[in-house]
């Protein structure tokens, strides 16, 4: 039997809180990553890495605060948790994978577009492995026409944040970027859940359990947790903010004397020293000329 399914029981609230957190999570990644290829190589990993966390994680925040918005009229709905937190963990490494390529090998070509396309089908690949938690008295089934325009969404919304990550640098671009980024992630998802259809196993009832909302809260803790860590080394990072690499004159440098240090443009070519022409006698003596 065919079920009844609500996706906004709380109005536009969740689409728009999903839609900030989605938002923010970008904005925090692209600064990561431009803060990445400010630094020297040994350092770069680590920001490569909180940037990816921080996409991650505000990807699946805004998959699953969507969610609470979701119900089944006929049965209530029940979330896995080692599934769940699996979908986190698919979402930070794939995209992962994508910011790691950009960070090392550049925002053009061949890298970008074997980035966004594996961390483009990472994205829609945790959208479903979230849907797959999912336990209720029935199953899902889905249009396939909705799940490939979900995965083309995904891929090219990765392809154009991997760009942005690649290319952007002052805060209004990654700001700009962001608000694309969480608007085509929003949109996956929306269109995937489009095509959804519940078949019930069960005889029909009425759904008695606790609220989605009510059971997410606790499991979004964790993902939020982590996104509001990334804000804080955001927010304490001077450099991070500034988006580009402060000059520091040679004579600040450790190690450089400031005596030693001279412009370049007071440097004067040397002259050679004036010599008197040198004329030779009828022996062979060579005598200085004197005028």
């Amino acid at each position: 039997m065919r079920g009844t399914i609500d996706g906004f029981s709380y109005g536009v609230v969740t689409p728009l809180v999903g839609y900030v957190m989605a938002c923010l999570g970008g904005a925090l990644g692209l600064r990561c990553t431009t803060r990445s290829l400010l630094v020297t190589h040994s350092w770069r990993p680590a920001w490569l890495a909180l940037g990816s966390t921080a996409i991650g994680s505000g990807i699946w925040t805004m998959h699953f605060i969507a969610m609470m918005g979701f119900s089944i009229d006929e049965t209530p709905i029940r979330f896995d948790k080692p599934m769940t937190y699996a979908s986190l963990g698919l979402a930070i490494v794939m995209v992962g994978v994508g910011i790691f390529m950009i960070g090392y090998r550049g925002a053009n070509g061949t890298s970008l577009v074997t980035g966004g396309t594996i961390t483009g089908l990472g994205v829609a690949s945790m959208h479903y492995l979230g849907m797959v938690g999912m336990r209720f008295d029935g199953e899902f089934t889905y249009d396939i026409t909705g799940v490939v325009a979900s995965v083309v969404i995904a891929v090219v919304a990765a392809t154009v944040a991997l760009w942005a990550a690649g290319h952007v640098r002052g805060w209004r671009g990654s700001i700009g970027a962001s608000l694309v980024m969480g608007l085509a992630v929003s949109g996956m998802h929306y269109t995937g859940m489009a095509g959804l259809t519940v078949h019930l196993h069960g005889t029909p009832g009425t759904a008695t359990s606790g609220s989605p909302a009510a059971v997410l809260a606790p499991i979004l803790v964790g993902p939020l947790a982590l996104l509001l860590l990334a804000a804080v080394v955001v927010m304490f990072d001077p450099l991070m903010v500034k988006g580009a690499p402060r000059r520091i004159p040679a004579e600040s440098k450790p190690g450089v004397p400031a005596a030693a240090v001279l412009s370049h443009q007071r440097v004067r070519p040397r002259q050679r020293p004036h010599r008197e022409p040198v004329h030779a006698d009828a022996h062979g003596a060579r005598t200085p000329q004197r005028h």
